[in-house]
């Protein structure tokens, strides 16, 4: 039987469940090729997407996602337009579904959207025809984050399959770690999990990963630790007894790498809680790669972009 070649073309990314082992190799190796543009000098403007039109439409703040689509957009030659709620009908009560019809009802071809609901981005994919990227839903997935990690790691590791990858803080409400355990899974990683007791779900009781209550046990030859963002207004609900007790028993330091390979990488999404989740030698140790996914962010999301709307045809 003569195999199908796979393609995103005319397909929504919301979340990585949705995404097969083939399908992520396929945005990794359109990666590397977008990063290559960007890394370039002189005009990084391609003709790929011209004449193609692009909405951001972000209901949370960001500085790393937002500005990353748009620059990517724009790095294909798309039209790119951004929308903050606090500066639309949004802020006067308009819905979700009415923000999307008036949207999709101006002509545009895809709908980058990050929302504070979790299935808002489900939900956008059934209420509007163009291509809907999830730049992030509440608690439940981050797509593009979890593919550019994918794609740091490799780029730095040179391969993937076979790692031992610990994912270390708010597990319970990460978009990023679930994003993260589900493609690296697909992938052949083999994933830690760690944090308190009280930040650490049940869901993700299946194949490939392994939940810790001591960090130590967890970072253990590690080939790469991802410290995630202490996300300090969950903090009220008590659910560790301290910013300071967090620090000393699962913040990550020069003393804990020691602990894992000595080549290890050292990953974050941002914002950082410098001194809380990560002290600031880590950040800047010759291991981190933090500044490194914030440009391969703008080669995946020029990676998605195009496969979504241009089938990853250079022109």
């Amino acid at each position: 039987m003569e195999r199908v070649a796979v393609s995103l073309l005319g397909k929504s990314v919301v979340a990585m469940e949705n995404f097969s082992a083939e399908e992520i190799r396929l945005v990794l190796d359109t990666a590397y090729k977008m990063k290559q543009i960007i890394r370039r000098g002189g005009d990084k403007k391609l003709s790929n997407l011209r004449g193609k039109s692009i909405v951001n439409l972000f209901y949370e703040p960001s500085t790393r996602t937002r500005t990353s689509f748009e620059l990517a957009g724009k790095y294909l030659g798309a039209d790119v337009v951004s929308i903050n709620s606090g500066t639309s009908s949004i802020v006067k009560g308009e819905s979700l579904r009415d923000t999307l019809r008036t949207i999709e009802a101006m002509g545009v071809d895809a709908i980058v959207m990050r929302h504070k609901s979790e299935g808002a981005a489900d939900f956008a994919t059934r209420a509007v025809k163009p291509v809907i990227i999830n730049a992030g839903d509440g608690a439940h997935a981050h797509p593009s984050q979890a593919l550019l990690d994918l794609f740091t790691i490799e780029q730095r590791k040179g391969r993937l399959a076979g790692l031992k990858v610990a994912i270390v803080g708010d597990i319970l409400h990460s978009r990023v770690a679930r994003s993260d355990v589900y493609a690296m899974t697909k992938v052949g990683i083999e994933v830690h999990l760690a944090g308190p007791k009280t930040l650490l779900p049940r869901f993700f009781d299946f194949d490939g990963v392994t939940v810790h209550e001591s960090l130590d046990e967890a970072i253990t030859g590690a080939d790469v630790i991802n410290v995630l963002r202490i996300q300090l207004e969950r903090q009220q609900a008590g659910l560790f007894p301290s910013t300071r007790e967090y620090a000393r028993v699962f913040g990550i330091n020069d003393a804990r790498l020691s602990l894992a390979k000595d080549d290890v990488l050292i990953l974050h999404p941002g914002p950082q809680n410098k001194g809380l989740e990560i002290s600031s030698e880590v950040t800047y140790c010759e291991q981190s790669a933090i500044q490194e996914q914030v440009q391969n962010g703008v080669a995946i999301r020029m990676a998605l972009l195009d496969l979504t709307l241009n089938g990853g045809s250079a022109k």
